[in-house]
C-alpha cells in the first residue's frame, strides 16, 4: 500500500480507498483544513485589474495626504 505525506499535519496517510479521509490521515485533518478554506485562510492571490478601481475616486486633503477613497 502507498503513503503519502498528509497534506495538513505531515504524517503518514494511507493512500487507499480505505482512509475515506484520503489525501488526510484523520478526520481530525481533513476537518482542520476544511475549516481554513471556510473561514478564508486559504486565498489565491491576484492583482486587480485597473477595471476594479473604475468606480473609485481619491482626492488629496490640504496636507497633500490621500483622501478616503470615495465609490460613486
Amino acid at each position: 500500500m502507498t503513503t503519502i505525506k498528509c497534506p495538513q499535519c505531515g504524517g503518514p496517510s494511507l493512500w487507499d480507498e480505505s482512509n475515506k479521509a484520503r489525501p488526510f490521515c484523520c478526520d481530525r485533518c481533513k476537518l482542520i483544513d476544511l475549516g481554513a478554506w471556510a473561514s478564508e485562510s486559504y486565498q489565491i492571490p491576484v492583482q486587480p485589474s485597473d477595471e476594479a478601481y473604475e468606480d473609485y475616486s481619491s482626492s488629496y486633503d490640504a496636507s497633500g495626504l490621500p483622501a478616503n477613497a470615495t465609490k460613486h
